[in-house]
């Protein structure tokens, strides 16, 4: 390396340092800064913080412990109704439940009935599918015994003189 090189590496290098320390350092600078600027343009807060008790009670809840135990018979005869309500819409509910099962089970049984009479079609459907197969089987066979008898016949009509295309109406026929 010639000393051009190594200085221009030494300039560089330096100067990415340099990067890297603003980098890091600047923002937490510039909060600094910033918080002592807004600070001179506050006045300081005058509070006591000391002589304020630390738990305080809000003015309308300055009821004591006592008054908090105590039940009146008001509070009970609304707990009573309340607990009859409650024990109403358990009733209601244990019977809508109790319809809904009900409702799910004969929806089932239809289904499932559904499903048995499908079930008997497509066995019918495949009884007569197989004895359609059979009957084309059977068809074929005959089919190729018709056309093995055919040939049989045309076979003997060439040995005995008959050519395609010649026919001969007899005068008896008409």
């Amino acid at each position: 390396m010639t000393r051009r090189q190594k200085k221009t590496a030494k300039v560089v290098t330096g100067v990415m340092g340099l990067c890297i320390v603003a980098y890091i350092a600047g923002p937490s600078l510039y909060w600094h800064l910033n918080e002592s600027i807004a600070e001179s343009s506050c006045p300081p807060c005058t509070c006591d913080c000391s002589s304020q008790p630390l738990l305080s009670i809000p003015e309308g809840l300055n009821h004591s412990f006592l008054d908090c135990m105590r039940r009146d018979e008001a509070s009970e005869e609304n707990e009573s109704s309340f607990t009859e309500m409650v024990a109403e819409e358990l009733k209601l509910r244990e019977a809508q439940a109790q319809e809904d099962e009900w409702r799910a089970d004969r929806l089932l049984l239809e289904a499932k009935k559904a499903a048995s009479q499908y079930q008997k079609e497509a066995d019918k459907c495949s009884m007569g599918m197989e004895t359609c197969e059979q009957a084309r089987e059977k068809s074929e066979a005959t089919l190729d015994e018709q056309r093995r008898l055919s040939y049989m016949w045309e076979l003997r009509a060439r040995q005995k003189g008959w050519k395609e295309g010649i026919n001969v109406v007899s005068s008896d026929v008409l």
